[in-house]
């Protein structure tokens, strides 16, 4: 069942801002495309708790954006095998905290430097691909990869 963006009350604060569906996806077609979702659930923060012996160990991810490119901060890779990937982190995923620090307006070198510096990470995540693809937009046209704070 496809639900309107208004008629989800309490999940329309987690979730990112309303995208009409592609139009190269016909109607009939978009339950079934891989490039298209209606499930707001998969959009939905999770927490992911992330250990690592000493601060030299990798942390099995990588990540681009930051306040300085105009959006938030996300996983660009996985690596395979890794403790991320294992956890179910995923390429798309936005990092929205890691250890009570804000991660949804942070300079990438700031998330570099918290991310780098934390053997113990309790990290808050949502898979939000559009603001990601965002991240690879050379326009300098580009929205932010957060919407603004519910007030």
């Amino acid at each position: 069942m496809m639900r309107s963006p208004d008629s989800n009350g309490p999940l329309r604060r987690y979730l990112p801002p309303y995208e009409e569906p592609p139009q190269w996806i016909p109607p009939e077609e978009r339950d079934r495309h891989p490039s298209y979702c209606s499930d707001l659930e998969r959009f939905l923060p999770r927490n992911i708790s992330l250990q690592r012996s000493k601060t030299s160990e990798q942390l099995g991810f990588n990540i681009r954006g930051g306040k300085e490119h105009n959006c938030g901060i996300f996983v660009s890779k996985v690596m395979q095998n890794s403790e991320a990937e294992k956890l179910g982190l995923q390429e798309g995923d936005q990092i929205l905290s890691v250890n009570d620090n804000n991660f949804e307006y942070i300079d990438h070198g700031e998330a570099v430097k918290i991310l780098k510096s934390n053997t113990s990470m309790w990290i808050t995540v949502r898979y939000f691909p559009y603001g990601y693809n965002r991240t690879y937009d050379k326009s300098g046209h580009s929205n932010q990869g957060s919407p603004q704070p519910a007030r």
